[in-house]
């Protein structure tokens, strides 16, 4: 999951991030609603964090943008006002959800899965192909009934292919999805990572190279 944080508190949009990457996402973080709103309408996030009360371009005009221009990713908002008639302005803005500061970091962590699970087709709680499980609820992958130790771009290509469902997935959509901004776009990390992806997974193999097209999981 690539997860775009914009909230004009430093601090807290740092902190933020640091945890979402502690649950195995990709977070991106800008710190005020004209850069917030430049960087959501290029890259294509899976849920958006956006604070209500923002400089330059406030949360609700940067919402209203978002939806104007068709942006499929999913939005939670976040403000310290917490009245009825707050989150009701919100999600009439065209939010998919709202949530009041302070908040526990547990509960925000649930809602930015099930935005997740709301933008995408429905899938399986567990994805499986053959011997090969892997559990997004629980971060938990195994094969033929042994647990795997993944790292958390490990985990994240492999959730992205089972996902894929057997199509093709290309290096750059790998490195849109599992990475975050800080990526080097010429680097060779997707194929370090895909490496070690397929050295924990052992034999037979599951996960197959398509010349000059990406990678797809063997059925």
């Amino acid at each position: 999951m690539r997860v775009l944080v914009i909230e004009d508190d430093g601090e807290l949009a740092d902190a933020i991030a640091a945890g979402l990457r502690q649950e195995r996402m990709a977070a991106d973080v800008a710190n005020d609603g004209a850069a917030g709103l430049e960087r959501a309408l290029f890259t294509d996030y899976d849920v958006i964090v956006l604070d209500r009360d923002l400089p330059a371009v406030h949360g609700d005009e940067v919402c209203a943008e978002l939806v104007k221009a068709g942006c499929r990713s999913r939005v939670l908002m976040l403000t310290a006002a917490a009245t009825i008639e707050d989150r009701v302005d919100g999600l009439g803005l065209g939010a998919d959800d709202y949530l009041p500061k302070p908040f526990a970091f547990a509960e925000f962590v649930a809602r930015l899965r099930a935005l997740m699970r709301r933008a995408q087709p429905a899938l399986a709680p567990v994805l499986e192909t053959g011997d090969l499980r892997l559990d997004p609820a629980r971060r938990t992958a195994s094969r033929r009934g042994h647990g795997l130790d993944l790292g958390p771009k490990e985990f994240g290509v492999l959730e992205l292919l089972l996902a894929a469902q057997g199509r093709v997935v290309s290096a750059e959509e790998l490195l849109e999805r599992v990475w975050d901004e800080m990526a080097d776009p010429f680097s060779s990390a997707v194929k370090v990572t895909m490496s070690r992806l397929r050295r924990k997974l052992g034999d037979p193999p599951v996960i197959e190279t398509m010349a000059q097209a990406g990678y797809r999981i063997l059925a």
